[in-house]
């Protein structure tokens, strides 16, 4: 077990809908955003954020919709969490901006924009060309950082030469390391369909077993708040199911039930990096 009340910041408090997993809107989420799930738990990153100056940067809305953070400076010890700059743990996936920094991220598309010229119209391209929500970080070399996202996929562009994140640009794809190229080719075919009028979800990448990520969380939260097994499965599977199945000749539903929280646990410690696309 981890210890009781071991996250103050996101123990169980009335009126506070995103401190509960069982109420989290995971129905649209990405790998980002499950593994913010899980970094915001953990209190030593509770902890840096609460010596952090500033713990908050303010993001502008562009005109077609981006949401933008330009950082002045490097904040390193963010970095260290896999992020570019700190995001309060106090709020879920849904109700902040994280912006995860490229280094922690397993695959990014790099795009070199160029200047649009006369008789390239159809490879001219804007950001919102792209039906997805869609969130940029300037870092302080000035290279945006942008993520689309939508209906549970994300794709993570890196933009150099493009000086206004909303002017026009003809998009020149840099492919690295043939080894990982197919990988690679299907990252850009779900950027590509960013671009469909009649977008439709994609398939998940294979690690984000949504259900299994749930009830790790869940189970994590009961655990940090000192829930014995029994009652963190109660809060997983219901009384009724656990009432029947506890106390049998099968030890699945404990075995289940520790597993869960051992994988919540991990998750939180530093997995959650695996779930970064």
């Amino acid at each position: 077990m981890l210890g009781r009340n071991l996250n103050p910041s996101v123990s169980s408090t009335p009126g506070r809908s995103d401190d509960r997993a069982a109420s989290c809107g995971r129905a649209d989420y990405d790998g980002g955003d499950w593994a913010w799930e899980f970094l915001r738990r953990n209190p030593d990153y509770i902890a840096d954020w609460r010596s952090s100056v500033p713990k908050h940067l303010p993001c502008i809305t562009l005109s077609d919709g981006t949401k933008l953070l330009r950082l002045r400076r490097r904040f390193l010890r963010a970095e260290e969490w896999g992020l570019h700059a700190f995001a309060d743990p106090r709020l879920c996936a849904q109700k902040t901006n994280v912006f995860w920094h490229a280094n922690a991220l397993k695959r990014v598309v790099r795009v070199n924009a160029k200047r649009p010229t006369e008789g390239e119209g159809a490879t001219v391209r804007r950001l919102a060309d792209f039906n997805a929500h869609r969130q940029a970080v300037i870092n302080a070399d000035g290279v945006p950082l942008v993520m689309m996202k939508r209906n549970g996929i994300c794709v993570p562009v890196e933009i150099s030469g493009l000086s206004t994140l909303t002017a026009p640009f003809v998009p020149v794809i840099e492919l690295h390391d043939l080894d990982d190229l197919p990988a690679q080719t299907e990252l850009l075919k779900r950027l590509q369909r960013f671009t469909d009028a009649d977008f439709r979800a994609i398939q998940k990448p294979s690690f984000a077993s949504d259900e299994r990520l749930h009830h790790a969380l869940i189970a994590l939260d009961e655990s940090l708040k000192g829930k014995t097994y029994r009652q963190i499965s109660i809060a997983i599977f219901g009384e009724k199911k656990v009432t029947e199945e506890w106390h049998g000749h099968s030890q699945f539903l404990r075995d289940r039930t520790r597993r869960l929280v051992a994988k919540g646990a991990e998750l939180m410690k530093g997995g959650y990096r695996d779930l970064l696309g």
